[in-house]
């Protein structure tokens, strides 16, 4: 009896044993699904995902900080981030699976279809950052959707359809530095922000009404434009507070105006004089320098047609006022000789030009290589290792139409970006610069030669930055630099990324396109239509001088020389191009191909693999030698001009 009962004993105890194992193993199952199926369960929820095919169950999305999975990014073999831009992806947000993901910190779905109201954020509590712009979500947003998210910086909803107030618990956000609300449907007066680090705070065309609270006062006046009933600083002052200013005597006031007035003007006037004294005497003893003057074509610059550049300097400039705290230049290309910025900061200098960007020199260092070194001065707001990704990016472009990368240098407030001097200028200065026996007028076969070149660098710089709204967002004549064989190269690529982003509309070439100013969104099609434009400006000879403007252009004025050119037809070739008599059905499939680049409607405009195949058929071949008629005949004859 007393071994029957040790063995009931015995047993039970095994049965605990396996029944505790059985437990534990459901327990791990259950909570090992991982990020794989996290992102798979999230992908449910969406519609048109064909660009998520790669989206394999067999393999883990991370492998150590290199993604396996589109649009996913890295770190240490976690999902830190979510970039699915541009993907056409409709449906809604599954935010409990993304919730799975302990390390997610940041997540784009910026340029697609979503119409969904927006999903309750505080699930994703320590998010750091998400960018939902140019979407279609609509409704209004609860009062408590970002409440506890204490870890977020920036908020992007531009472009939407959302309606109803401002919610509060944005302003109550501890961390907040970016915020963009613009082109939406919001009404009402503006909550209190009172994060002293906020930097942007766009809430341009809405139906906001009232005073704009005192912490936002020092935004720029754009950013609450569109508004019809916003006033106080930085725009007009609210009616009501002009109301109940007591009135008072005002003579002596204006006396006193006055007076200020002329002591101002004295002031400024001696100050002018002063400013031509020092100016008359630099280029006194500048006779020399300036007889050295450059036409339009410099390098890493854009100065108008037929202007001059300034005289020689010394690269010295750059270094100003301040102290260099580090001589260390970062080189992207490891088979390139490497040296240092004392290098550079000791050759003497050429000053290319100075534009909008920054400021561009050519320098030889003492191992007599011609380097080109740009200054850019909108790059502040960039983090150090935001920046140093991007450029080790770009780095690893390898094109023969793209001008590479040499090397970068990065300080807070001073950023150089160094690339090779290349001798033969830039496309504008060859069409737009004097011709003479030195420098011919291009003919029609090198014309036809740079567009292919700069055709295929732009499809090349598209299908390695699919993620990317703008991979080269800054395509112009004088972007476009030429080598002794008249090869283009492409240069200021991808800027977009980079430059402080109230500033990219004023700065770079896309924000011109029919895209932004019409709709305020961009696609991958700006660079399609920046294509079109150099197509037309090679074929005719003309500048299109709304490239000229700062800011936005009139839309008007942009398609006005687009159709006029079409009007025109085969009369808008250039004079200079010689010998091109038999050549004339050729150049008109190209302008046809350069109009259909530079189609207003985003959706007929063509795509850059289309663009770039239909270039390829075009050729240097006499009238009298075509037999037959090409199958690209069709469809050019179908385009409208």
């Amino acid at each position: 009896m007393g071994a029957h009962a040790a063995w009931l004993v015995r047993a039970s105890a095994s049965n605990l044993i396996f029944t505790f194992f059985i437990f534990l193993s459901s327990a791990v199952i259950s909570c090992g699904e991982g990020d794989a199926n996290a992102l798979l369960k999230f992908k449910e929820s969406l519609v048109n995902t064909a660009a998520l095919s790669n989206w394999d169950p067999s393999k883990t999305p991370c492998n150590g900080s290199r993604a396996n999975w589109n649009g996913v990014l890295c770190s240490n073999g976690h999902i830190w981030g979510l970039r699915l831009e541009n993907m056409g992806l409709s449906g809604f947000i599954d935010l409990d699976s993304l919730a799975r993901l302990p390390y997610l910190r940041t997540f784009s779905f910026m340029n697609n279809d979503f119409t969904s109201p927006l999903p309750d954020m505080k699930k994703l509590g320590k998010l750091k950052s998400f960018f939902m712009s140019n979407n279609r979500f609509s409704g209004e947003i609860p009062d408590d959707t970002f409440a506890g998210m204490r870890s977020l910086k920036k908020v992007y909803l531009a472009h939407n359809n959302f309606t109803g107030k401002i919610p509060s618990s944005l302003a109550s956000l501890p961390k907040l530095l970016q915020m963009r609300l613009d082109g939406n449907h919001f009404e009402g007066q503006i909550p209190e922000f009172q994060q002293k680090g906020l930097r942007i705070v766009n809430l341009s065309n809405n139906k906001l009404e009232g005073p704009i609270p005192q912490n936002l006062q020092k935004q720029n006046a754009s950013f609450f434009s569109g508004n019809k009933n916003l006033c106080g600083p930085p725009l007009a002052q609210c009616e009501a507070a002009r109301k109940t200013e007591a009135p008072t005597d005002t003579k002596p006031l204006k006396i006193a105006l006055i007076i200020l007035a002329i002591l101002l003007g004295l002031v400024l006037l001696v100050a002018v004089i002063i400013i031509v004294i020092f100016i008359v005497r630099r280029r006194m003893n500048q006779t020399e320098l300036l007889r050295q003057q450059s036409s339009l074509g410099n390098q890493c610059n854009t100065p108008t047609p037929r202007t001059q550049l300034p005289p020689a300097a010394t690269i010295e400039h750059v270094k100003s006022t301040r102290k260099v705290d580090s001589m260390k230049l970062s080189f992207v290309n490891k088979e390139r000789d490497t040296f240092d910025l004392q290098d550079l900061l000791k050759a003497s200098a050429e000053v290319l030009g100075s534009g909008r960007c920054g400021a561009s020199y050519k320098t030889l260092i003492m191992s007599g290589e011609a380097l080109v070194v740009k200054r850019f001065k909108q790059m502040n707001k960039v983090g150090r290792e935001e920046f140093h990704e991007h450029m080790r990016r770009i780095g690893r472009l390898n094109h023969p139409n793209l001008l590479p990368l040499v090397a970068y240098y990065y300080r807070r407030d001073e950023k150089l970006l160094i690339c090779d001097f290349v001798e033969n200028g830039s496309l504008a200065s060859h069409l737009h610069g004097n011709h003479n026996a030195e420098k011919p007028a291009l003919d029609w076969p090198t014309r036809l030669k740079i567009v292919k070149g700069v055709a295929r660098g732009l499809l090349y710089l598209h299908n390695e930055l699919p993620t990317l709204a703008l991979p080269h967002g800054h395509l112009k004549s004088s972007n476009v630099l030429l080598d002794r064989s008249y090869q283009p190269l492409l240069m200021d690529y991808t800027l977009a990324q980079v430059i402080n982003t109230e500033y990219t509309h004023h700065l770079l070439v896309a924000y011109k396109s029919p895209d932004f100013l019409k709709h305020g969104q961009l696609t991958r099609k700006a660079d399609v239509w920046s294509l079109g434009i150099i197509i037309l400006e090679i074929l005719t000879g003309n500048f299109p001088t709304f490239y000229l403007t700062q800011g936005n252009t009139n839309d008007v004025e942009l398609m006005a020389w687009v159709k006029s050119i079409a009007r025109e037809n085969s009369e808008v070739f250039d004079e200079e191009m010689r010998n091109t008599t038999n050549s004339q059905a050729e150049m008109r499939k190209l302008l046809k191909i350069g109009l259909a680049c530079c189609e207003e409607s985003v959706e007929s405009r063509w795509e850059m693999k289309e663009v770039v195949e239909k270039i390829e058929e075009v050729n240097i071949v006499d009238d009298d030698q075509r037999t037959c008629s090409s199958p690209f005949d069709s469809v050019l004859s179908a385009i409208p001009t």
